[in-house]
């Protein structure tokens, strides 16, 4: 059954992080990698049309260029994720910025919707927690925290520092099971092992 349309969310839009160097997959563009026979900035981009705008932070966008996506550089560097976040922030067109990595490709609307939906007046950011670890990238934020946000970095902060920060509401493992059973919306694809346990393939040269 396909699910009803839903209207943009004029008061978010979606930033895909795609910052990492990919230097464990031998220096490939993670949001190229594929899975079943697409690329997984596509599988991301399927999520374009419930937000305001969608936008790519990355210091190179050369690999994204036939997308047109308009891309933001990090505005303080070497500072990873964290950084990542940061310039979307800076950089975001509405009042929220949902933040997903480049490098996830099984992230559905159900999920992305039930991190929206928590948002209220009495909080600044909202995520997943699953197994003990926060998932930052799978995450929405209030644009204005970018400047509070940019001075913390510095220190090179964990993405648990900077939200002792802030009115932080973390959504619980059981939350996610809700509408992802299997978990699968929080992986990332970092290494070879991870191409051979969910069947991703290379960029195509």
């Amino acid at each position: 059954m396909e699910e009803k349309a839903e209207r943009p969310d004029p008061l978010a839009c979606v930033a895909i992080i795609a910052g990492g160097k990919g230097t464990r997959l031998g220096g490939a563009a993670k949001g190229l990698l594929r899975v079943e026979g697409r690329p997984l900035i596509e599988r991301i981009l399927d999520l374009r049309s419930r937000f305001a705008e969608a936008f790519l932070v990355a210091d190179d966008p050369t690999p994204y260029r036939s997308y047109g996506l308009r891309c933001i550089e990090d505005r303080h560097k070497e500072r990873g994720a964290p950084g990542g976040v940061h310039a979307a922030l800076a950089a975001a067109s509405a009042p929220w910025v949902f933040a997903i990595g480049c490098d996830m490709p099984f992230v559905e609307w159900a999920v992305v919707r039930a991190v929206l939906d928590a948002r209220s007046p009495e909080v600044d950011l909202v995520c997943f927690e699953v197994h003990g670890r926060l998932e930052p990238l799978l995450g929405v934020y209030r644009s204005i925290l970018a400047e509070c946000w940019g001075e913390l970095l510095p220190t090179n902060p964990s993405f648990r520092d900077l939200f002792s920060h802030f009115r932080a509401r973390i959504l619980p493992q059981s939350r996610l099971r809700e509408v992802d059973p299997d978990l699968r919306s929080p992986v990332s694809i970092n290494t070879p092992a991870d191409l051979a346990r969910w069947r991703v393939e290379a960029p195509r040269r």
